[in-house]
């Protein structure tokens, strides 16, 4: 099973950190639980302002790959693109911190809600993913970020081969190891049938630039229908601009429920898939062999989220990996009957 585990930091450690920023006198300091576990946060009140602090979690803390996020974030600061700006250390412009080699960024707070699930919100969500793409069309870095996604990647089919070893002794799956097979089965299925549509599509011959690769609510802060702010860019890449529509078409439309996921409904929310995709074709506009392939990047994308972390943990979060593992699959197997019908709405 995850572990409930949450990194923290220590007294000594944020005393030492934060004396290399210049950020006046501090009245508060008030921890965020929000966001990944491994990466500790902390909300700072001082005479200059609202801050938050962060540690980079293990595996995303590498000081070229977070120079390389800085210098992004710097460049579509600079054009006016929503996020949290950057606070530059006390003796320099540098804007990391590493201290007994852990790496710690601070920005400016920025205030907001979380998604509210109105097509005004999905709509701006679209249009704002097109505005970074545009504006980071023609970057360009010294260092190069990596090239893997979830399309036609061994990374996931190692996952879904180590899901059964994983899982297997959960009590959700005692007597149903069979079910799990072809649950699994299923899944590696799905994910091969889409890479190979896409393949087929000359995937490897689309232009690439730097792309978000991990768009979702989640990492968002909206206000009044608009997103006041962007607020993640660990997972960079270069790729397909069409990889982070995909996964945003479906970030920004999948249904949930309760915490069982047995009950979650296979479909999208049609409207706010539409509604997306419209956000981001306004001023941005995809080609159509790419649009045509877009059901099966889903798929991809939605095999990839699910069987990374089960396959490690065991789990979804606090969801059982086998539970969570069928309704992925019912929610691939209605992308697989309904793909089609989706896009030829947005292709005529």
């Amino acid at each position: 099973m995850a572990s409930r585990f949450r990194a923290d930091f220590q007294p000594e450690e944020l005393a030492a950190v934060l004396e290399q920023y210049d950020i006046g006198a501090i009245r508060r300091v008030d921890k965020q639980l929000k966001g990944s576990r491994r990466s500790p946060k902390v909300i700072i009140d001082s005479d200059q302002g609202r801050f938050l602090l962060k540690r980079r979690a293990r595996g995303r803390d590498h000081p070229m790959k977070v120079a390389f996020a800085h210098s992004v974030q710097r460049h579509l600061s600079e054009q006016g693109f929503p996020l949290p700006r950057l606070v530059p250390t006390r003796d320099d412009d540098d804007t990391m911190v590493i201290h007994q080699e852990q790496i710690y960024e601070m920005f400016e707070f920025v205030p907001g809600t979380a998604f509210d699930k109105s097509l005004e919100e999905t709509y701006d969500a679209g249009r704002v993913l097109c505005l970074f793409h545009q504006l980071l069309k023609d970057y360009d870095s010294d260092w190069e970020p990596s090239r893997r996604g979830y399309h036609d990647a061994n990374a996931v089919r190692a996952s879904l081969n180590g899901v059964p070893s994983s899982i297997g002794k959960n009590d959700s799956v005692v007597g149903k190891e069979t079910e799990l097979l072809g649950t699994v089965s299923a899944l590696y299925d799905s994910y091969e049938t889409a890479a190979e549509k896409i393949n087929e599509a000359k995937f490897y011959e689309w232009p690439s630039q730097i792309v978000h690769a991990d768009w979702h609510p989640g990492n968002m802060l909206f206000d009044e229908g608009e997103i006041e702010a962007v607020i993640d860019y660990d997972s960079l890449r270069l790729l397909p601009p069409v990889t982070d529509l995909a996964n945003g078409a479906l970030q920004f439309s999948i249904l949930g429920g309760p915490i069982d996921p047995r009950q979650w409904p296979p479909q999208v929310d049609e409207d706010r898939w539409r509604e997306f995709l419209e956000g981001y074709e306004e001023q941005c506009s995809t080609a159509p062999e790419q649009l045509r392939v877009l059901p099966q990047l889903m798929i991809e994308a939605l095999v990839a989220e699910a069987v990374t972390p089960i396959a490690a943990t065991g789990s979804f979060g606090r969801m059982e990996g086998f539970r969570f593992l069928q309704m992925i699959c019912r929610k691939v197997r209605w992308l697989e009957q309904n793909g089609e019908r989706l896009m030829s709405a947005v292709l005529t």
